[in-house]
């Protein structure tokens, strides 16, 4: 409270918890963070629901393009090891999705357009994506660890790799949709209206920082006035102890 009023009518004006016109600022902020705090709480709730919904049957069935993956191969079915080499596919199978059946993409090489057919590869998982899948330690011996190069992020990465994959082969099957998801009409235009409002008074960003500390879509007007906080920012580990020595 301000003390010329504490000065003008005693400090008995204190139990009437008068407050001043920043403090009645602040109170419109914080009301204003609870309601975007509740919105949010409706927003998880509304979408967990619609989550929630279940699946009806389609009928009847159509068929969505075609699908690719991995079966044993006819001798290695018909042998007394198809269900140990079946227990290891079902943990690295792999399914890929096309509307034409030959699976054929169409890309330039030297400005001409050239039809290949797209690749498909098993599963080789990271070392803390492996020692999840439950492998035994039957099936661990005929995986190999190798340093892998990934091109999108320019980086070495361990991966396990099955050992045999001649064992199995590609197989397409036409991609049948024999059940859908239940829609709820009421819920979405409920769920659209929030996010509707959400967007367009552009209060994302408050919401985001309010309730979970961080916003993760930022937009810098000058990334390099923020690049120089941290002189180590994306610079490989050469780099910098070259330029340490250079500086020593």
């Amino acid at each position: 409270m301000d003390t010329k009023l504490i000065k003008q009518y005693g400090e008995e004006i204190l139990c009437y918890r008068l407050r001043t016109a920043r403090q009645k600022k602040r109170m419109q902020y914080e009301d204003f963070d609870k309601y975007l705090i509740q919105l949010d709480k409706k927003e998880r709730a509304l979408k967990k629901q619609k989550r929630n919904l279940g699946w009806e049957p389609l009928i009847p069935p159509v068929q969505k393009g075609w699908k690719r993956f991995y079966v044993l191969r006819e001798d290695v079915a018909a042998s007394k090891y198809a269900d140990f080499y079946q227990a290891i596919l079902d943990k690295i199978n792999t399914y890929s999705w096309s509307h034409r059946r030959d699976f054929v993409i169409r890309r330039r090489q030297f400005g001409k357009k050239v039809y290949e057919v797209r690749r498909q590869k098993l599963k080789e998982p990271a070392p803390h994506d492996f020692f999840k899948m439950d492998f035994n330690d039957r099936e661990r011996q005929l995986f190999d660890e190798v340093d892998r190069i990934d091109l999108s992020w320019k980086r070495h990465e361990w991966k396990y790799v099955f050992r045999e994959p001649w064992r199995f082969r590609l197989k397409v099957a036409p991609n049948i949709i024999t059940k859908m998801k239940i829609n709820d009409g009421i819920l979405e235009s409920e769920i659209r209206r929030l996010e509707n409002f959400m967007d367009q008074n552009d209060l994302r960003k408050r919401q985001e920082r309010i309730t979970r500390g961080y916003f993760k879509y930022r937009y810098w007007k000058d990334p390099e006035k923020y690049n120089e906080i941290d002189p180590f920012l994306n610079k490989p580990i050469l780099r910098i102890l070259d330029e340490l020595k250079a500086e020593a």
